[in-house]
């Protein structure tokens, strides 16, 4: 029985360990490139996907990251009505996606399109925006 306990403990522990890191992760607010913006996105049919309610499409090598940072295929949040932070490339194609979690989206106003954030000013270190 003791020999159960002493090998089973550092495995318990650490499991514990990793779900406080994993519940405080998804409570941070992670840091978005000044471009990034923020839109309502629902995955069709990879690559094809609504956002804002017209069609777009991902780029090929584009990243889709969930509420806790961790990457996510985009199969996985089919249908799904997902409030999120993106980036376009060159073409117009999504790039980099986040999934936002609570605290993120409590951090008000973002800018939904170029123009608003053209227009806007932005503070790196507080990833807060300001309406000039």
């Amino acid at each position: 029985m003791y020999r159960c306990a002493k090998y089973f403990l550092p495995y318990a522990l650490a499991a514990s360990l990793l779900s406080m890191v994993c519940s405080v992760q998804a409570q941070t607010h992670r840091p978005f490139p000044p471009y990034a913006l923020r839109g309502e996105m629902v995955v069709l049919q990879t690559p094809d996907i609504s956002l804002n309610g017209k069609p777009a499409r991902l780029a090929p090598g584009s990243r889709l990251r969930g509420d806790t940072n961790l990457l996510q295929q985009p199969a996985s949040l089919s249908g799904e009505k997902l409030v999120v932070h993106y980036t376009l490339d060159p073409n117009g194609l999504l790039m980099d996606v986040w999934v936002l979690n609570p605290v993120e989206l409590a951090n008000k106003p973002w800018p939904r399109e170029a123009q608003e954030a053209a227009n806007w000013s932005f503070d790196q270190a507080s990833q807060t925006w300001t309406k000039r």
